[in-house]
């Protein structure tokens, strides 16, 4: 598939220059976006995915339509994303085959787990697809960060005897006599992808959305209630074994499906008194979330003195393009309120919908196209780039970022609404001159396009920006 005229937008035009929606009178009823160098909140790590579900279909295509997915979701031109979570299938009951899970989420769901049984031998030629990717991420993307996470233990570790959670799904599935078996099926894979293809995960999370109540036998996809209790238990069961393994992996969770969820078990483990030390990273999903939850996340989160992950999440309200441009709005929100590191999508390719995805595709035929939600991702994730700093801005709706050198900023502005919107941005707490702007655009219709660069007053333009669009300014700054 020819792509790169429609993906690549890489164009600089010297600034100076207007255009309607560019430079106007400033207006008295503008939002002041002041970008303040001053006040530096956290370094990006990266974006990224996870990998199940689509990587473990899309891993089967053709090797070129492989590779071209791969360049697509990592070079730095096009989405530059770089952390992807591989998810240790459980597998569940054979008997269950196209069943339960393909009537729910499709054939997708059913992830491949490593062991049919606690006496049988490891397969290590399971779970081919999302295999594939992995490894051509990694071989593309040398310096690509990985976690290993699990949705569900192997069925036959569970009381209900399915990988999708128990009968009642608000209570635990996993058996307690295999606790420590499940701990050593997750380092069984660590270890192994670590010896056979020298991947070397920096963090392994043991539990998906495990407060939720969801989770139910012959449901739509893996898994597993685990309460806090549970949890705490788990952990100190597992950290040790993962200290003496030899990997260089730590101890990521809980990666709780909301905000309150994640303060709920966080606060538990603080009250345990011992599992914080035994966790390298916090991670969370924000498929719900309130911004006085995410202030009381970053508040938990330096108490906790770990990393930061949003390492799951997708939209929350609207469809196609206003769906897309949603979801931006969470993203800006949880970069600009409760700082993580790292920011990262669930899906990157689905059949059905445009809003849960970067790209629509079949999985049988292999084809595959490119939907808004990726313009609008690469608005943000091409130009904000892995060790960049998010800067104060001071306004909701838009998000700023330098580099580490100090001579780039990056301000994006984004419009969710049905009309236009004026946005006065300052930035005089700068000490040096703008030498230089360039400016991309996505909107209903543009997609990550280059348009001629706006002129500053001083240090000062007036934005006025289109009905429903996400705008990226670049700018160079004469230190």
């Amino acid at each position: 598939m020819k792509l790169k005229t429609a993906i690549i937008c890489a164009a600089f035009l010297s600034a100076g220059w207007s255009l309607s929606h560019a430079a106007q009178p400033e207006s008295t009823d503008s939002e002041v976006a002041v970008i303040d160098p001053s006040q530096r909140h956290q370094q990006l790590e990266g974006w990224g995915s996870s990998l199940c579900w689509w990587a473990a279909q899309v891993g089967n295509w053709d090797e070129k339509k492989v590779d071209e997915i791969v360049d697509l979701i990592t070079s730095p031109d096009k989405l530059n994303m770089n952390i992807f979570r591989y998810n240790i299938g459980g597998g569940d009951d054979p008997a269950h085959a196209d069943g339960h899970m393909v009537k729910g989420k499709g054939k997708r769901a059913e992830m491949e787990g490593f062991k049919d049984s606690p006496t049988a031998p490891y397969n290590w030629n399971a779970d081919k697809g999302q295999r594939t990717i992995l490894l051509k991420i990694k071989e593309k993307r040398p310096d690509a960060v990985f976690e290993a996470f699990s949705n569900s233990a192997p069925y036959w570790m569970t009381y209900s005897g399915c990988a999708a959670g128990n009968v009642d799904p608000l209570k635990d599935n996993l058996k307690p006599e295999y606790y420590e078996m499940f701990c050593d099926y997750l380092l069984d894979v660590c270890k192994h992808y670590k010896a056979a293809y020298q991947i070397d995960f920096k963090t392994l999370e043991p539990f998906n959305e495990s407060y939720s109540n969801y989770w139910y036998a012959e449901g739509s996809q893996e898994g597993c209630h685990f309460e806090p209790a549970t949890q705490i238990q788990i952990i100190r069961m597992l950290y040790p074994k993962l200290k003496a393994s030899g990997l260089t992996t730590v101890l990521s969770a809980s990666d709780e499906t909301n905000l309150d969820q994640f303060l709920t078990v966080q606060k538990a483990y603080q009250a345990a008194g011992d599992i914080w030390d035994k966790l390298g990273q916090l991670n969370t999903h924000t498929y719900s979330g309130t911004n006085a939850e995410r202030e009381a996340v970053r508040e938990l989160v330096r108490q906790a003195g770990k990393p930061f992950w949003q390492s799951e999440t997708g939209p929350s309200g609207g469809r196609d393009f206003e769906s897309n441009l949603l979801l931006a709005q969470k993203m800006f929100d949880d970069l600009r309120i409760m700082r993580p590191q790292a920011w990262l999508d669930w899906q990157l390719m689905e059949e059905n919908n445009g809003e849960w995805c970067v790209m629509r595709g079949n999985f049988k035929t292999q084809e595959y196209k490119p939907v808004k939600n990726l313009y609008v991702r690469m608005q943000i994730s091409r130009f904000i780039k892995q060790g960049y700093t998010f800067i104060e801005s001071g306004n909701e709706h838009t998000l700023a970022a330098l580099s580490p050198s100090g001579k780039e900023v990056v301000v994006a502005v984004l419009n969710t609404t049905e009309r236009e919107r004026s946005f006065n941005i300052d930035l005089n707490k700068f000490s040096g001159k703008i030498t230089a702007v360039s400016n991309w655009r996505t909107s209903e219709t543009e997609d990550c396009q280059p348009f001629p660069a706006v002129s500053f007053k001083g240090k000062k333009q007036t934005y006025v920006s289109p009905a429903r669009s996400l705008t990226t300014f670049v700018l160079t700054i004469d230190n």
